[in-house]
């Protein structure tokens, strides 16, 4: 079977990406200088709003230790301390993950790893290009 000869008014556009499996899900990766996509990661916030609440459930007094919150929830002690961990994440980066402008590298995988408790090593540890600030001391918002 011959082509046939395209149509004058036949518009063809190309649009360059490639898939990725991310997590067991395939995503679409555009090229550099593409607008990023702004999809917050479900996972990623599902997993944040877990460590608020379990750390709003520890300071109550629900709870005494971490051990019974993990029986409560019938979850592995290690995976609710790793996920609890991620309520001590900076202020910008929590933001950005929910609204879905955090770097395609920062899965739930990888916040689960350790990282830095100071909010500029974690902005190293995650090669965010922002600096985050600092909280200010409960001092100097009384003066």
């Amino acid at each position: 079977m011959t082509r046939a000869q395209a149509i004058p008014e036949t518009v063809t556009v190309h649009i360059p990406f490639r898939i990725v499996k991310r997590g067991g899900r395939k995503e679409m990766l555009l090229p550099p200088g593409a607008p990023p996509q702004r999809k917050a990661d479900n996972t990623l916030v599902k997993a944040l709003a877990r460590a608020f609440r379990w750390k709003r459930i520890l300071g109550s007094g629900q709870f005494v230790t971490v051990t019974e919150l993990a029986e409560h929830e019938n979850l592995a002690l290690t995976y609710v301390t790793r996920v609890l961990r991620l309520s001590l994440l900076a202020p910008e980066l929590v933001e950005m993950v929910v609204n879905g402008r955090q770097p395609p590298e920062m899965t739930l995988a990888a916040v689960l790893r350790p990282f830095p408790v100071d909010w500029e090593g974690q902005s190293k540890a995650f090669n965010l290009p922002i600096v985050l600030t600092k909280p200010q001391p409960a001092a100097e918002l009384f003066e």
